[in-house]
Formats: structure tokens, C-alpha cells, sequence
């Protein structure tokens, strides 16, 4: 009796354990001041002067990279409006809004796979962003760190 007793509750272990290993593709996230941030939507389009803007949806907030092209490499942050981040957040009607810009903030957007071919675009990002808003109880500024966004699929618009 104890034997079977010994197999019944092996088998309960052994059937027990699993990996809860969730993929997420495309994905779109990072830590924002600290605290883990993944988009819920992402809309990424290709203009025709080459140029590119994420929009990456969470709840009442939205994240905006923009570069000026698609081409894999590091785009640096505070040097020009060109190359960008925004990030806006709205809470009972109040809006704060982020943004880096000339001489504003600073951090990087690099895109590390272009895929032409299925029209996905893969690549890391981290930036300190200034309040551009009025509201004196926000906070001065905004911080994501390690961010990623992986095979994002990619609107191209034709000339």
C-alpha cells in the first residue's frame, strides 16, 4: 500500500512541473523608471522619405520612437528632432508629456534587424526624457532603460 502510495504521489510531481513560458511576438517593452512597462499595441510605419515611428499603446499611455530610417544602426537622443523619444501620459484628464530633443534628454534608438522581406523591424532602446508639460506635481522627467522591441511588423507607405 505504501508503495502505490509513493508512485501516485511521484506521478502528481512529476506532472506538476511544467514551464509556464510565455512567447510574445511582436513585443514591445522596458522599464519605465524602474518598473516594467509592455506595450499592449504597437503601430510601427515606414514613410516614403525612409523615415520610422513606433507607437507603442499601454492603457492611458503611449510610447513614440522615431528615426530616420529603418537602416540597422545607433541613433543617438538630445542631439536633434530628427531622432526622438516621446512618451505621454494622461490620468483624469491631466496630460504630462516626455519628449528628448535638441539638446533635451539623451539616451539611444538602435535598430538591430531590418527584415525586408516579412516587413518586420527588431531592435534595443534607452532614454531620459524631459517633462514638457505645465504641471508642477509631475515628475521632471522620464526614464526607460532596456528596452527591446522585437519583430514589430512594419506599414510601409509608398511614394
Amino acid at each position: 500500500m505504501s508503495r502505490f502510495f509513493w508512485v501516485i504521489a511521484l506521478f502528481f510531481v512529476l506532472v506538476s512541473c511544467e514551464d509556464q513560458v510565455q512567447f510574445s511576438d511582436p513585443s514591445f517593452q522596458g522599464l519605465k523608471d524602474n518598473v516594467i512597462w509592455r506595450a499592449t499595441l504597437i503601430v510601427a510605419v515606414q514613410y516614403p522619405d525612409g523615415s520610422l515611428v513606433m507607437d507603442a499603446y499601454k492603457k492611458n499611455e503611449i510610447l513614440t520612437l522615431k528615426t530616420k530610417s529603418t537602416k540597422p544602426q545607433v541613433y543617438s537622443l538630445g542631439v536633434d528632432l530628427i531622432n526622438r523619444a516621446t512618451f505621454a501620459q494622461e490620468i483624469y484628464a491631466e496630460k504630462t508629456a516626455f519628449s528628448t530633443g535638441t539638446n533635451n534628454g539623451n539616451g539611444q534608438i538602435e535598430i538591430t534587424e531590418y527584415d525586408a522581406v516579412n516587413s518586420t523591424i527588431t531592435g534595443t532602446f534607452k532614454f531620459n526624457a524631459k517633462n514638457e508639460s505645465k504641471d508642477p506635481l509631475a515628475s521632471p522627467n522620464v526614464n526607460f532603460q532596456q528596452g527591446v522591441f522585437y519583430q514589430v511588423p512594419l506599414t510601409i507607405i509608398a511614394k
